[in-house]
């Protein structure tokens, strides 16, 4: 699978202070500077974005060019990295992971590493931090749906990132199965779509960009028998009666993104629109929540 820019030579790394429910702005904003962003979350729910510009990085122009936007930039540490690999190196390597079914290993491996779970091949760039902990949760909780055999004709995935969710469950199912997978990132459906023919699995998966439960795609797929949202805290509650009307009698939501303090927050918007908890996965101070459509 190709990476859609050239990645030799020396690049500038920068990493910007923690920030707490930044503006999208913000982070479109960063997208369209930088040649490649990542968002290494912190486990207090933070947003920790790190910027990779090749050849040369000025400090004063993104500052004002920044401010012009409207933006306060928060305090960030510049580092030149020499590597002829930077982006293999920085950004989408990582230590093969096996959890629940499943081993996830990135693209810079040359075969997969030897396991009796079920590979994935994952280029995450900007899209995915493969080990973090509500990744980690949601792949339990889809293990723990598929050990059950649920029903699993159709499933969403609001806001799929690198697509890992919607390639587990189709590596699990796969002709049983079709999933929609969408976000609001063009750079994350891409993400999702490059993966899904990278492990073979593009024909059990449809990914679109849309805004939550909005795209005609969703709608017309609707009702689903399972949906994963490894989103965040307040989008997941204010999407909570979104998720629980494209969801089936008996259905299977995946909830994921928020910390421990958020924790009643969210499963009580969405017990109030009709769904009862089956089970939390602790990761840290992250959590995910299984929950069943009454």
């Amino acid at each position: 699978m190709g990476i859609k820019m050239h990645n030799s030579g020396s690049c500038w790394q920068i990493k910007f202070a923690p920030q707490f429910e930044p503006s999208p702005l913000w982070e479109d904003f960063l997208q369209e500077y930088f040649e490649v962003i990542a968002d290494n979350y912190g486990d207090d729910g933070s947003d920790n974005f790190v910027g990779y510009q090749r050849h040369s990085f000025n400090e004063q122009e993104f500052i004002k060019l920044a401010q012009d936007r409207g933006f306060d930039v928060p305090a960030f540490h510049t580092e030149l990295l020499s590597s002829d690999n930077w982006l293999k190196e920085n950004v989408i390597r990582f230590a093969p992971l096996e959890v629940g079914e499943f081993l996830i290993y990135g693209v810079h491996e040359e075969t997969p590493p030897t396991s009796s779970k079920l590979p994935l091949r994952i280029y995450a760039a900007t899209a995915f931090g493969s080990e973090h902990q509500t990744t980690k949760s949601c792949l339990l909780a889809l293990t723990d749906l598929y050990r059950q055999n649920v029903p699993h004709q159709h499933i969403l995935d609001v806001g799929c990132g690198s697509g890992i969710l919607s390639l587990g469950a189709a590596k699990l199912w796969q002709k049983q199965t079709h999933v929609t997978a969408v976000d609001i990132d063009e750079e994350a459906v891409w993400a999702t779509q490059q993966n899904a023919q990278d492990n073979q699995l593009d024909k059990f998966i449809t990914a679109t960009q849309s805004n939550g439960y909005q795209s005609d795609i969703v709608k017309n797929n609707t009702p689903y028998d399972i949906i994963f949202a490894n989103i965040l805290a307040r989008p997941l509650i204010d999407m909570a009666a979104d998720l629980a009307a494209h969801l089936k009698t008996g259905g299977y939501a995946i909830l994921s993104g928020f910390i421990g303090e958020q924790e009643d927050w969210v499963i009580d918007a969405h017990k109030s629109q009709g769904l009862g908890l089956v089970k939390i996965y602790e990761m840290d101070n992250w959590r995910a929540a299984l929950m069943e459509k009454k």
